[in-house]
């Protein structure tokens, strides 16, 4: 089954087009797993059963895990939900972008040693810096389109043959490199609903992922409007810290769910 078809099925099962992303801040766990050696690996599960029934894919967040030595423990995460949540894709947000060699060994971190279903990359290193990943033909290659930062707009708004590049990218994922037809996404941020719509105009029911809702402040219903697809779906909305740190007492999981099933349910009653 390709990323698209597994992601279309979660969107249908779960009726939900919410992405929990797991961003662990050891700062911000909750009190009774500070300091603990397995602190991240059992917050993250925990969150991931907590809000399973509300979502529709996890994001984890590469450099979260990375810069706190806590890769191995990022492996038991994803392995945890691959056994307890087979249904729900793994997006593996690390937005790699380097030549096709190295690309390569991102590709194969990302599939075989952490087992994602998706990868986010960036592309402005071009095609070869992207075709290693497109070798898993059953996995996601998310390419960053429009971003949700505010400094996403220095080169993201630059003029292309008479359009932003950002919508150059957009078009060009959609027309060439999407040639395994399931494979290929791309990141729209939800601080930005009119591009969300002017890349939806341009790449048909190609999927978006999009963050920026929760924390940043992106306002749901103005993104859902913009970028469902014909099919009433398309989109992977992410929250992470909103719903993630919605306690840090000993309620952290009923928090965590309660966030994530009124996101859901937001989100729902704009479409």
């Amino acid at each position: 089954m390709t990323f698209t078809s597994l992601l279309r099925t979660a969107w249908a099962q779960q009726n939900s087009l919410l992405t929990l992303g797991l961003d662990p801040d050891l700062n911000r766990l909750p009190e009774a797993l500070k300091g603990s050696a397995t602190g991240v690996y059992d917050f993250c599960t925990g969150m991931v059963d907590a809000c399973a029934p509300y979502v529709s894919a996890f994001k984890p967040q590469f450099a979260y895990f990375a810069s706190i030595k806590a890769e191995d423990q990022l492996e038991r995460i994803c392995a945890y939900i691959k056994q307890h949540h087979p249904h729900l894709p793994i997006i593996m947000d690390s937005k790699r972008g380097d030549i096709g060699s190295t690309a390569r060994h991102y590709a194969l971190e990302a599939f075989e040693r952490y087992g994602a279903d998706a990868i986010t990359v960036s592309p402005y290193m071009g095609h070869d810096s992207v075709e290693p990943y497109f070798e898993w033909k059953d996995k996601g290659v998310i390419v960053l389109c429009r971003t949700s930062n505010p400094g996403g707009s220095d080169l993201q708004f630059l003029q292309v043959d008479g359009m932003p590049l950002y919508l150059h990218v957009a078009k060009l994922v959609a027309e060439q490199w999407n040639a395994h037809t399931g494979q290929c996404a791309l990141v729209v941020g939800a601080t930005f609903p009119d591009e969300i719509a002017k890349v939806r105009a341009v790449v048909g029911d190609l999927p978006l992922l999009v963050p920026g809702i929760g924390a940043q402040g992106g306002d749901i219903p103005a993104t859902v409007n913009a970028g469902l697809d014909s099919q009433g779906a398309g989109m992977m909305i992410n929250s992470s810290r909103a719903i993630l740190y919605a306690s840090a007492g000993n309620d952290w999981q009923d928090a965590a769910a309660r966030v994530a099933k009124q996101t859901r349910d937001a989100i729902n009653a704009a479409r």
